[in-house]
């Protein structure tokens, strides 16, 4: 696949984005880190979804496999590194990129902070504590197990629940699930395991929004972990955004005779 945009996905918005790529007939390279997010996209000659968590070298290798004109990135708001990795590549192979920044809720529950902060902090001492931020976070929890009760909601991957327990975590207190978890369910695990705080990120989504909703219903500490702090060179967060991009991408139209 040549001449290809390389889109940055594992995100809900990428699903569209992935269609408006199309749409404008370009091919379309997706790169997402988990099987069960290639499920996302659908299947088109144009279309390839590659499952790999790409370091420097192999990325650029790809870049160069595929032509790689330029670049949309529409990965998790937390996802600072593969962000980062694209940016530089962009600026070091002189490819067009645009990020694809979901909105960032207004500040509406609860406390706002970073992880830092956060775990330098006594917000969460003796708490029953819920977090929401990922595998990838909770080893930085682990000095926390003596002074909270700490309960954790991961994907039901092997490579997850190795991650939880090895930051040890009680596999009782632990759910595996698949995202988006409905107002009704995240109500009744909130109560079933008497969770008197609640840990998660600034993601923008509906997610967010139910656990802002929950927090204020049952008098729940929410602590919102703060976006990585990146600039972009270039951004968008709504689909006018992506379609000039596209279309400063496209070839020139030849006029006629």
């Amino acid at each position: 696949m040549e001449g290809a945009i390389w889109l940055i996905g594992g995100t809900h918005e990428s699903r569209w984005i992935a269609d408006l790529i199309l749409s404008q007939g370009f091919p379309c390279w997706v790169s997402v880190t988990t099987s069960a997010a290639s499920g996302l996209y659908p299947a088109h000659p144009l279309l390839t979804c590659h499952v790999e968590r790409l370091t420097s070298n192999r990325a650029r290798e790809l870049i160069q496999q595929h032509a790689i004109r330029g670049i949309v990135d529409a990965s998790h708001p937390f996802a600072a590194e593969i962000s980062a990795l694209a940016m530089q590549l962009s600026q070091e192979l002189e490819l067009p990129y645009l990020r694809f920044e979901r909105p960032n809720l207004p500040p509406a529950t609860g406390i706002y902070t970073d992880l830092p902060t956060l775990l330098q902090s006594n917000l969460l001492v003796g708490e029953r504590v819920l977090l929401t931020v990922g595998v990838k976070q909770l080893a930085a929890f682990a000095l926390l197990q003596r002074q909270a009760t700490l309960f954790a909601r991961i994907l039901p991957t092997v490579t997850a629940l190795e991650a939880a327990l090895g930051a040890g975590f009680d596999r009782r207190r632990l759910i595996a699930i698949f995202p988006p978890v409905s107002l009704e369910l995240e109500r009744a695990l909130w109560q079933q395991w008497q969770i008197t705080a609640v840990v998660t990120k600034a993601s923008g989504n509906e997610s967010e929004q139910i656990k802002q909703t929950l927090a204020r219903e049952l008098g729940v500490k929410l602590i919102t972990l703060q976006r990585p702090p990146l600039s972009y060179p270039r951004q968008t967060s709504d689909r006018a955004g992506v379609e000039a991009f596209l279309q400063e991408l496209a070839p020139p139209r030849q006029s006629d005779p």
